[in-house]
């Protein structure tokens, strides 16, 4: 419990940008092929408030953190998408779902590109903007692994769906109402019930960390920084 303001102001900038970034990228990409309804709500926006979940965007990353979560979940309102109205309604929804985790490695990139211009920032506040860059890195890896897990609602539930065989992909559709408790059961309830037994039954975070990891070191070899 001995997190400080400092640690706060160093976390909750990045969280908040990349979530921001990831659900308007869902919504500009919807209108872009076709369904204005996220567009009309306001949520082609950079502005944080338009989606922002009081709970899911500040509350819950701050109960991890402060927790000392071996990893950080957050989330924001969903953008309403009727894929109905998509041009092309299969195939578009694979392309609204991948924006949001596209862009998270975009801004992965630009952050892990931002490390290069620290010999140009005051001395003074150097360290604060290197652990923002530090921290922009981690979040938005973190946001891109863990919203392509192919469970319904998250955006690789949506992808799979998208491109799985009918047969395949409408009884994973169907999971959709239930995708939250489903990742809830699988990254919470499990491991503690695990826990109880002496059992480490924490396997999907330790994939999800491992393959954020590859992730990051392939951010940083691209962007010259190992």
């Amino acid at each position: 419990m001995n997190i400080s303001l400092y640690d706060l102001s160093v976390w909750v900038l990045p969280l908040v940008l990349a979530i921001t970034f990831h659900e308007a990228a869902h919504a500009f990409v919807a209108d872009r092929l076709g369904d204005n309804t996220a567009s009309q709500l306001g949520r082609v926006s950079f502005n944080p408030v338009r989606h922002i979940d009081p709970f899911g965007t500040l509350i819950l990353p701050a109960m991890l953190l402060f927790a000392h979560s071996p990893f950080l979940f957050g989330y924001a309102k969903p953008v309403p998408v009727n894929f109905r109205k998509l041009n092309n309604p299969r195939l578009d929804m694979v392309w609204v779902a991948l924006a949001g985790p596209v862009t998270n490695i975009l801004l992965a990139l630009a952050a892990a590109l931002a490390f290069h211009a620290l010999p140009l920032v005051p001395a003074s506040s150097a360290k604060w903007v290197a652990d923002n860059l530090k921290n922009a890195l981690v979040i938005n890896a973190i946001l891109a692994v863990f919203n392509m897990m192919p469970i319904p609602p998250l955006d690789g539930g949506r992808v799979a769906v998208g491109l799985l065989p009918r047969p395949l992909a409408a009884p994973l559709s169907r999971l959709e109402p239930f995708g939250m408790l489903i990742l809830i059961g699988l990254l919470i309830l499990l491991p503690l019930a695990g826990s109880q037994f002496g059992l480490n039954l924490d396997v999907i975070s330790a994939i999800l960390r491992t393959l954020t990891g590859y992730v990051i070191q392939a951010v940083l070899f691209l962007t010259g920084n190992v």
